[in-house]
């Protein structure tokens, strides 16, 4: 979790937008010779970002563009909720997503865990709270480690009747939890011996990340079949100083994506020295983007979508989605607009990591999941199956004309089959759902009324059986 909302724009830089982004952010941006260039791609790395360029380079890394959800909410604690719970932006849940999959096979926990088939914790945290990403509908699935060392001195949990209340339960409550840490002590302690690291590539101070990615290995490599860790990095909310005004080279942003770049690699390398690098697939996300713009602290403020790396010897690596749009029109406040949610990811590592069945994805994420591949067709669980690449640019024309001032025409083809088209604003907030229906096989045209709206910049999105693509217009 890249905690505090990362600029994507500063860490997946469209290439082919460069002047747009000279224009809209010229104290933030990158000399353009200093990017990492994916070739073909119209997309350059932060130049902070070298290992992470070889692990793309070496078809271990896989970027996913422009990644959120509509209506987007634009405070930390709210849309830190959103991601951890995979709940609508409008709805408020109280279990994690990862919680809601491991209730469905753990539907008694935590009564009678740890067991004879699951000996080890179902998820950890590398820290001191347990995440919200674990919690199930009776407890949280995970349990928090911050160091190995301090675990191994956790002490056992009271004895003796607890008062028939309110008050009992808790208590009742706190100390299964703790006795259950406890009976989970034995095979931490076990797997902590057991295991190791041997990569050299682990900086020697300074990168909690990398400290925590450090755990997760020596954990595993030990033998301890948790299936899920959840670590954290801190920092990304760089409304000021993201990058120093002499040199944009460096900053927060820069010493972020440096520790970033560090803690993956050394991660990686270890899992390959230790023989255990295809049993482990990694993934970043953040409660949301910046803005397009930079603001006038050398920073750049809340926004929306941002892009997703997924890492590991057995990903697709490459990049899925189209580059962001950057008009020259946008005002301060526009941001990239989510063309893939989140959720879609979400539900793509359950589907062809852990073989989760696409329908039970549906309910435990939401109904208008789309696949996309996290892994080779060869690799995933249904390989049998293959899926399309989620883009589909030839689905969805230029509106005319362009720039408009009261309606315009957009064209659009349809594959067969269901096909809904949105109008979002640059905050990403949904305008208007122009359609939403069955189309047959053909071309079609469709227009946009603008009544009542404000001039600027406007996305429309089509969205068609696993299949997006998404265009900006004018309105004058």
């Amino acid at each position: 979790f890249l905690n505090g909302g990362n600029d994507g724009l500063n860490t997946i830089v469209p290439l082919d937008y460069l002047s747009q982004l000279n224009l809209a952010r010229p104290n933030i941006v990158q000399p353009e010779n200093s990017l990492l260039e994916l070739p073909g791609k119209g997309l350059g790395m932060h130049s902070s970002m070298t290992g992470l360029k070889q692990l793309y380079d070496d078809e271990k890394l896989l970027i996913v563009q422009n990644v959120g959800y509509d209506n987007p909410n634009f405070s930390h604690f709210r849309s830190t909720d959103i991601w951890l719970t995979a709940s609508p932006s409008n709805e408020v849940y109280s279990t994690g997503w990862l919680g809601r999959y491991l209730d469905m096979d753990h539907a008694n926990y935590p009564a009678n865990y740890p067991n004879d088939d699951f000996p080890d914790p179902l998820a950890i945290t590398v820290g001191s709270i347990v995440s919200n990403t674990c919690q199930g509908l009776a407890s949280n699935f995970g349990m928090a480690i911050r160091s190995l060392d301090e675990f191994n001195q956790l002490q056992t949990g009271g004895t003796g009747g607890t008062p028939n209340n309110r008050y009992g339960l808790e208590l009742d409550f706190i100390r299964q939890s703790m006795l259950q840490t406890n009976q989970y002590l034995g095979s931490i302690q076990d797997a902590a011996s057991a295991g190791n690291n041997l990569s050299q590539l682990y900086p020697q101070s300074g990168n909690r990340l990398a400290d925590q990615l450090r755990i997760v290995a020596q954990l595993i490599s030990g033998g301890l079949r948790t299936p899920f860790y959840v670590v954290n990095l801190g920092g990304f909310d760089t409304h000021i100083q993201q990058v120093n005004s002499s040199d944009h080279l460096t900053g927060r942003h820069a010493d972020l994506m440096q520790d970033l770049n560090e803690a993956v690699m050394a991660f990686q390398d270890d899992l390959e020295l230790l023989g255990i690098q295809d049993r482990v697939l990694g993934m970043t996300f953040s409660e949301f983007g910046r803005r397009i713009r930079g603001n006038d602290s050398f920073g750049t403020d809340h926004g929306a979508a941002a892009p997703m790396m997924l890492f590991g010897s057995q990903v697709n690596g490459q990049i899925i989605g189209q580059n962001p749009i950057i008009d020259p029109a946008v005002d301060e406040t526009a941001s990239i607009p989510a063309d893939i949610d989140f959720r879609s990811v979400y539900g793509s590592v359950l589907m062809d990591w852990f073989c989760v069945d696409e329908n039970d994805i549906r309910t435990l994420l939401y109904n208008d999941f789309q696949r996309i591949n996290i892994l080779p067709p060869d690799l995933s669980c249904d390989s049998a199956t293959g899926v399309q690449d989620i883009l589909n640019p030839d689905l969805l024309s230029q509106n005319y004309p362009n720039p408009f001032q009261s309606s315009t025409r957009i064209p659009f083809s349809s594959e067969g089959g269901d096909l809904r088209i949105d109008i979002f604003n640059t905050s990403g907030v949904m305008i208007k759902t122009l359609t939403n229906r069955f189309f047959a096989p053909g071309e079609y045209q469709i227009t946009f009324d603008a009544d009542g709206l404000a001039a600027g910049v406007y996305y429309y999105r089509l969205r068609h059986n696993n299949s997006y693509a998404t265009r900006s217009m004018i309105l004058k």
